[in-house]
């Protein structure tokens, strides 16, 4: 397997990302240059992870999850269990609205669309939540990157759906981040949950956050009624979509 690539990189950070999956997952990991401490977000393959940082002599202390679906915590319980490693799980406790509740996480528990700070070596990050994709997703951001998971991909925004999806909530979220946008610089790298293709034909992983700004699609609509609802990934008619429906009338 190839290994990840270095899409950040200074005197304070460094920051991998590889694409794992079948769904084109993109999985991000933090390094405190000074500290040589990691944080892995988001881990589709535990072991990959375990045996790159090992390479590399990184120590992961921790894992950040964005939300809990599936393909975003399939590598956690390898790490859990690893025999090199002991890192800290945090997730927002939102998340347990939708079933996650894993005993090992140790969970945030900020309001919606506010903030808490999270540091690993001597990195600091704010951890904003984002709900809509998921009840309890969160957004990194910090030291130059834009972590956004499946709430704001290059193009759009994640589907709202699922078990715990909330259209509403998605569009007051991407409000809140657009605020929060305002006061970061434009040349911070945006990075999502996935890789998708964008308008041109184009599949890029890293976007400068300017760029993002002035072309995604979710955000452009969040301030029209009619081309929010007109969104074409907001809800899809699959299996995905069915399999929701039926775990909402259970809960019901």
């Amino acid at each position: 397997m190839k290994l990840p690539k270095l899409i950040l990189s200074n005197d304070i950070i460094q920051v991998y990302q590889k694409q794992l999956g079948q769904w084109d997952n993109l999985n991000h990991l933090i390094v405190c240059r000074k500290t040589k401490k990691a944080c892995i977000v988001d881990p589709f393959d535990g072991s990959f992870w375990e045996d790159f940082c090992q390479d590399n002599n990184f120590q992961i202390e921790q894992v950040w999850l964005t939300h809990s679906h599936w393909d975003h915590i399939k590598g956690v319980e390898a790490l859990v269990n690893s025999t090199v490693f002991s890192p800290v799980v945090r997730c927002h406790e939102l998340e347990q609205q939708r079933g996650y509740n894993a005993e090992y996480v140790q969970w945030w528990s900020h309001n919606e669309h506010s903030f808490e700070t999270c540091v690993i070596g001597e990195l600091e990050f704010s951890v904003h939540c984002t709900p809509g994709h998921t009840p309890g997703h969160v957004v990194f951001i910090g030291n130059g990157i834009v972590i956004s998971g499946d709430c704001l991909f290059l193009r759009s925004c994640g589907r709202t759906d699922l078990l715990g999806g909330d259209a509403g909530k998605q569009r007051a979220s991407l409000k809140y981040l657009q605020t929060i946008f305002t006061h970061i610089s434009g040349t911070n790298l945006v990075v999502p949950g996935h890789q998708y293709q964008l308008q041109d034909g184009t599949t890029p992983t890293v976007m400068e956050l300017s760029k993002v700004i002035n072309s995604n699609e979710a955000l452009m609509a969040i301030e029209d009624d009619d081309k929010w609802a007109s969104l074409p990934f907001l809800s899809f008619d699959d299996d995905l979509a069915a399999k929701a429906r039926r775990q909402e009338a259970q809960q019901s």
